[in-house]
């Protein structure tokens, strides 16, 4: 069973701290982990199992876990997949979001099964007493609420006032949902924004920014498949997330959505906002190159998928850019004749040949690995023992 926060550090240790000053908004707790505030940008995904495929759904959330994904949504349409629901909250550890639309006695029932947050637009969920009665559940077992506004499902009569779906009609229906939980008196929500087209996201979520004090969840909706959704994803949540703004994130990928949660960590550590893993810095090859730069990466990527540690990487082919990137990384190779150079904490350790080298610099790897987190827990006792 994954850990309740598998993949997330409270305090996480940056090789270099990241430029960006990001927005002041609200903490809310989602299970164990902090939203908004000072807390580090969420990853998440989504399962696309059926949920009433109790074994399937909790498989995919585990490998989602394993990933480092700090949440997972679960869609629940139905009280046949609320009941299915109740048992994969008690088989899994990281906390969960369950997806609800229009029948508040789901969103009820998730609520009594431990759901740590609620995915749901107060506006269609009907009746005030029954908005009313989902919010109580809500105060009552300290459940946040995320209002998810999206591009593709707004109000008949939004889309009568605008002559098409734009940011003012999205940022318009998120503050109408926002309005029936202030009114009585809920503030522990957050706020999503999506739409496929980057630019109308964009300019929702830059003006919603300014308007509430609550942690903002981004996404490019339906982004689509694996490179196109990449694009877009970086593209979209990378110019938010430049100007602070984005509190927890989703990549939306038409893929397996562990693909999400790499994609996601990749954003952000090219941001320097969290770390989860091997940063890899590799030459795009060349016929300078003294080993193969493309299959050694794709076996490295695959073979050091497992490790979390916050480190950097250089796999340059050439000692023409090679030594300066290896210098600056925690681990680097560079190409050279007649042997190619290993760097460890940007200096030169030893020689390799190209005859099974990337088995002997996947162990090099790992025992820098193992070295940086020896030395990051020695710094966390040094710390504790220094306040007592």
């Amino acid at each position: 069973m994954a850990g309740p926060n598998a993949g997330y550090r409270g305090t996480e240790v940056m090789s270099q701290p990241s430029p960006i000053k990001r927005r002041i908004s609200r903490q809310i707790h989602v299970g164990g982990v902090p939203i908004g505030g000072d807390a580090p940008i969420a990853v998440q995904s989504m399962t696309n199992t059926e949920t009433c495929d109790v074994e399937a759904t909790v498989a995919q959330i585990e490998a989602i876990a394993a990933a480092g994904a700090d949440l997972v949504r679960v869609s629940v349409p139905s009280m046949d997949a609320a009941e299915a629901f109740r048992e994969i909250r008690r088989r899994v550890g990281i906390p969960l979001v369950a997806d609800i639309h229009f029948d508040h006695k789901i969103a009820l029932k998730v609520a009594e099964y431990g759901v740590d947050c609620l995915r749901i637009n107060p506006g269609n969920i009907g009746r005030e007493s029954k908005v009313r009665e989902v919010i109580a559940a809500c105060q009552d077992r300290g459940i946040p609420i995320r209002i998810g506004v999206n591009a593709g499902s707004l109000g008949k009569d939004l889309l009568r006032k605008y002559p098409e779906p734009n940011a003012d009609a999205l940022v318009e229906s998120a503050l109408r949902n926002v309005e029936i939980l202030s009114r009585h008196q809920f503030d522990d929500f957050k706020v999503s924004v999506k739409a496929s087209e980057v630019f109308m996201a964009v300019e929702a979520y830059r003006k919603l920014a300014t308007q509430i004090e609550q942690p903002l969840h981004l996404g490019i909706t339906e982004a689509g498949g694996i490179r196109g959704g990449t694009v877009k994803s970086a593209v979209g949540l990378g110019m938010l997330l430049m100007e602070g703004i984005g509190d927890t994130i989703r990549v939306s990928l038409a893929a397996d959505p562990v693909e999400e949660i790499k994609v996601g960590f990749e954003i952000l550590k090219s941001l320097k906002l969290r770390t989860n893993g091997i940063n890899f810095i590799a030459c795009p090859s060349c016929s300078r190159q003294n080993f193969d730069v493309i299959s050694t990466m794709n076996e490295l990527e695959s073979r050091l998928d497992d490790v979390r540690t916050a480190m950097d990487v250089a796999v340059i082919g050439c000692i023409v850019n090679g030594p300066g990137e290896a210098r600056e990384a925690d681990v680097g190779l560079t190409g050279a004749t007649p042997n190619n150079l290993i760097y460890i904490a940007g200096e030169p350790d030893h020689k390799v040949s190209n005859q099974d080298f990337v088995d002997h610099l996947e162990s090099v790897i790992r025992d820098r690995a193992k070295a940086l987190e020896a030395a990051r827990a020695e710094r966390e006792a040094n710390i504790i023992s220094s306040t007592h």
